[in-house]
């Protein structure tokens, strides 16, 4: 069944990841329509797929040719097109998933569920190559997670990137998708966290980290616990610096062994048996699969709506840190 989609905002992985994968799609998506606040962006887009330009997202949803929407950028209208599928009853693949306010993210989460529509918000690291085969080797060879380290260093923020409709600055949504990549590879929810931050001397927020404890029954430190960073502090023009050294995207000691991966493809992992390094390059593009997923949501008669409670939870994580940070005290999570 081939799906006959409109396309709501042109965000930054358009180009590398949405586009290739509609392309590569042809016998499952049909672009029908393009609706973004940049015309010429919408205009270039619609013509590569033969698809018309709106004006706006509500004309755009409520298309009777239109079965489900992709949602690619926040832009400036936040949820709202959200809302507008659900009255209409179209599916949504959200890539905008973690940039919301805690009371937005309960209301369309309600909205949704009301709805009984199909919905995917999109979770990349987890579909990424490398996240596949390592949770392949926690099942067969390196045992259940023990640490995980999970460090990402940002260029500042330059006025270009800053998005008004946005509740929060670049790095606090960076570290919303690294706590759910880390929920992830664990494969269970984290019980407390405590949060840390650093501001300049302009009272600008530069780093940020926050420790993940997966513990269970109250009992502090016997279970997994995940370290994520996210570094916020070097000028954009300082190319060489922001790539010198990288940390590994994430480092994962194991019962059994130690794994390092470098997104999007490249995982590093060691045990008795030594070094073992692999390249994933041949896997299939990420974007592919996550828009083949949404196909078989939609297409299927079962409702998947799990990974918007995901992005509720990894949303809710973020914001418990800043409040640890706040009362300089260890919170618990409840969901």
């Amino acid at each position: 069944m081939k799906l006959r989609v409109g396309v709501i905002g042109l965000g930054d992985a358009w180009e590398s990841r949405h586009r290739p994968a509609l392309r590569s799609l042809a016998d499952r998506f049909e672009v029908r329509a393009v609706c973004s606040e940049v015309a010429h962006l919408a205009e270039q887009a619609a013509r590569e797929f033969d698809a018309e330009t709106l004006d706006g997202f509500r004309v755009l949803v409520s298309r009777p040719d239109i079965d489900a929407v992709l949602i690619l950028s926040p832009d400036w209208y936040g949820p709202l097109p959200i809302f507008a599928a659900c009255d209409a009853g179209k599916a949504v693949y959200w890539a905008a998933a973690l940039d919301i306010e805690m009371e937005q993210a309960r209301e369309i989460r309600d909205r949704v569920e009301k709805a009984g529509i199909a919905f995917m918000a999109e979770f990349p690291r987890r579909l990424n190559p490398a996240t596949l085969r390592l949770k392949e080797l926690i099942a067969t060879r390196l045992g259940k997670p023990e640490l995980l380290f999970c460090h990402s260093r940002l260029a500042v923020e330059t006025k270009k990137e800053r998005r008004p409709s946005s509740p929060y600055p670049i790095a606090i949504r960076h570290l919303m998708e690294l706590v759910d990549w880390c929920r992830y590879v664990v494969g269970q929810e984290p019980t407390s966290v405590v949060g840390v931050k650093h501001r300049t001397a302009a009272d600008v927020e530069n780093y940020q980290m926050l420790s993940l404890d997966f513990s269970v029954n109250g009992s502090l430190g016997t279970g997994p616990l995940a370290q994520i960073s996210c570094g916020h502090y070097m000028p954009a023009q300082w190319h060489e610096a922001i790539t010198y050294r990288p940390p590994a995207g994430l480092q994962v000691c194991c019962e059994k062994g130690i794994a390092f991966i470098d997104l999007p493809a490249t995982l590093i992992w060691f045990d008795e048996a030594g070094r073992h390094m692999e390249s994933l390059e041949s896997e299939r593009p990420v974007g592919e699969q996550l828009l083949t997923q949404f196909h078989r949501a939609v297409t299927s008669l079962v409702l998947k709506t799990s990974d918007l409670e995901d992005a509720y939870r990894a949303l809710k994580v973020v914001l418990t840190a800043r409040r640890s940070f706040s009362e300089q005290c260890r919170v618990p999570l409840e969901f």
